[in-house]
């Protein structure tokens, strides 16, 4: 079985890959959590690039129903066709509609399965779900089939942790937490997306933005994809590098700062900490 090590766009901590491969290895599926913005989709899309697997992607939103992610019949249609006379009514399964989850049980290949945000669904969707995922069949009963996984995909779960998950389904999963990067993991990663950044605003870059991420009562810290964003304004604006250097401005709003923080709270926050620093000097 090939082990998940990361990819050249995936930066990926010892203890991640090791999570990965144990999900794999136990063929239960990978529940994963972290702040927005740590890269748990992503891993998704690069653990299905280095198994060599298709990947499939099921985006939750706060209105989807388990029931979607098998199949859905689609009543409306029949009914119009009905009225209309056409001769496919006569088949109930031209309207059956297929979900992610019936895709990935009857792909030929083994395939990655994606849910995504599962926590901004009903409270009930994981624990709909548990028989599912954990018999690796349902059964489809407007056309009385009963669909079975050719090969068990393996199955990514993310959270954003906005609601707890119910213990039942947290029981079925390997559970792995995303630690926010440390600086030089942090570092790899920028690596991977800027190879040939300077150095010196590299490392003044770095400062400025774990020094925002410390400041207490941000409503929302900028994430790596937020330092990533700036770091693309602050090459593409070839802002010299004086003005991060600089000891008054490090204590300042940075510049292109819209790219960090993403709320006026946030803004207000450190203009008034930039006021009171200055008005100490």
């Amino acid at each position: 079985m090939m082990k998940f090590e990361g990819t050249e766009q995936y930066v990926a901590t010892p203890d991640l890959q090791m999570a990965v491969n144990a999900a794999v290895s136990l063929q239960r599926p990978l529940l994963i959590k972290g702040e927005p913005g740590t890269g748990k989709t992503m891993l998704a899309e690069q653990v299905a690039q280095a198994l060599g697997f298709p990947l499939i992607q099921w985006h939750i939103k706060s209105t989807t129903k388990a029931q979607q992610g098998l199949y859905e019949y689609d009543a409306v249609s029949r009914l119009r066709d009905s009225q209309l006379g056409d001769e496919k009514v006569h088949d109930i399964a031209n309207y059956i509609l297929k979900g992610k989850v019936w895709e990935a049980f009857e792909s030929d290949q083994q395939v990655v399965l994606l849910i995504d945000e599962i926590d901004k669904a009903d409270i009930e969707f994981p624990n709909d779900l548990l028989l599912e995922l954990d018999k690796m069949e349902f059964f489809v009963y407007e056309t009385r089939q009963r669909i079975k996984a050719r090969h068990r995909p393996i199955i990514i779960i993310t959270s954003n942790n906005e609601k707890e998950l119910p213990d039942a389904f947290l029981r079925r999963c390997f559970f792995h937490f995303i630690n926010f990067p440390d600086a030089a993991t942090m570092e790899k990663i920028v690596a991977v997306h800027y190879p040939n950044i300077k150095q010196d605003l590299l490392r003044q870059a770095m400062e400025i933005f774990f020094d925002i991420r410390k400041v207490p009562g941000l409503k929302k810290k900028p994430s790596t994809s937020e330092l990533i964003d700036w770091l693309k304004l602050l090459l593409a604006d070839d802002i010299p590098e004086q003005i991060l250097k600089d000891h008054e401005n490090k204590n300042a709003i940075p510049p292109l700062y819209g790219a960090l923080l993403k709320n006026e709270q946030d803004v207000h926050l450190l203009e008034r900490l930039a006021f009171m620093h200055r008005a100490k000097r």
